[in-house]
C-alpha cells in the first residue's frame, strides 16, 4: 500500500473529502526523506538487516530505535528505525508471513518502508525518497 492510498481512504473504503491528518506524515517525510535515507543504507550497509522499516507515530511506540522526534524538531510525527527481523522477533510479523513481507518489499534505494501507527490502527505503506 502507498501513502497516497491511506490519505484519501475513509473507513468505509470510499475517498474522503476533508484532509486527512496523514497528510502531516507526507509533510513530515519530505523533511525527514535525505536522512531516513541515510539511516536505511547504514542498517543495510553495517549488515543489521536488507530490510529497513522505519515505524511513524504521533504518541509513543515501543519499537525500533529513536531517531527523528517530534518535539525536537516541531514536527507532527516521530520516527523510529526498526528492521523486518525485529518484527518478526516482537511478533509484528508472524513467521509464516515473513516471506510475503520480503516478496511485496520495496527496493529500499528508492523507498522507505514504513510502519504507520495511527489512533485507528497501523498499516506498512511505502514512501519515495526525494
Amino acid at each position: 500500500m502507498d501513502l497516497q492510498d491511506l490519505l484519501n481512504q475513509s473507513e468505509d473504503g470510499g475517498t474522503r473529502k476533508k484532509e486527512s491528518p496523514l497528510k502531516s506524515l507526507e509533510k513530515d517525510l519530505s523533511l525527514y526523506s535525505d536522512s531516513l535515507k541515510e539511516v536505511s543504507t547504514e542498517i543495510m550497509v553495517e549488515g543489521l538487516s536488507a530490510y529497513p522499516i522505519f515505524v511513524a507515530h504521533q504518541h509513543t511506540a515501543n519499537i525500533g530505535e529513536l531517531i527523528l522526534d517530534k518535539d525536537e524538531l516541531n514536527t507532527s510525527w516521530t520516527i523510529h528505525a526498526s528492521t523486518l527481523e525485529e518484527f518478526t522477533e516482537k511478533g509484528i510479523i508472524q513467521p509464516a508471513r515473513k516471506e510475503a513481507f520480503i516478496k511485496h518489499y520495496k527496493k529500499p534505494e528508492d523507498y522507505m518502508c514504513l510502519f504507520v501507527i495511527v489512533p485507528e490502527g497501523a498499516n506498512f505503506v511505502y514512501f519515495p525518497y526525494k
